[in-house]
């Protein structure tokens, strides 16, 4: 199994690079996030990487970090959910909102992803959520608690990173009988009184 590759950028597409590593060239899929920051033709990167093998392919997936890839590992995991739609997932969302957004069953924000009907989401629910919630993806968002799941999705979705988010939702009050719209901006007057 290929687990990791070094070498030079030989060129970029849409969806995927060609990593030049000793003379082969690898053709490796990767989320438009790591896309976008792999820098330029001739320089040299490190992806850590997952080899995907079908009786009629094999591909060669990319990523910038280990916590990325253990995402994608554990999402094409999920009956019916190939590795394309799981890049599509990590294209769309960090792995903070995805996370988070298992963790808490957030099936909205799963739909937001092309490709991810309601079925789907559900099914990523109920397989994953267990898993992140056990630890096995040591992220934050597996401590997030289930009361203010909307108000963390609310805020992520305004471009807040999970962290910052979990901190704005720990000073709302606790056992109060808010809507949401008032819970969330309860939490944006944490933000504007940094």
């Amino acid at each position: 199994m290929i687990a990791s590759l070094q070498g030079a950028v030989e060129s970029l597409g849409s969806n995927c690079a060609i990593v030049n590593v000793g003379g082969v060239g690898f053709r490796v899929y990767m989320p438009t996030s790591v896309l976008s920051t792999l820098g330029t033709v001739g320089e040299s990167v490190k992806l850590h990487t997952h080899l995907h093998v079908k009786e009629d392919d094999v591909s060669l997936y990319g990523f910038s970090s280990a916590n990325e890839l253990q995402l994608f590992e554990t999402l094409i995991g999920v009956s019916g959910l190939g590795p394309r739609l799981a890049l599509a997932m990590l294209s769309t969302m960090s792995v903070e909102q995805l996370t988070m957004a298992i963790a808490t069953g957030s099936t909205a924000l799963l739909t937001s992803v092309p490709g991810i009907g309601k079925k789907m989401a559900e099914r990523l629910v109920l397989e994953l959520k267990d898993k992140i919630g056990a630890g096995l993806i040591a992220i934050p968002a597996a401590r997030i608690a289930e009361e203010h799941a909307e108000v963390l999705a609310a805020l992520t979705s305004l471009g807040y990173s999970i962290t910052e988010a979990s901190q704005a939702v720990a000073t709302l009050p606790r056992d109060s009988k808010l809507t949401l719209e008032e819970q969330v901006k309860l939490a944006l007057q944490y933000f504007g009184g940094k």
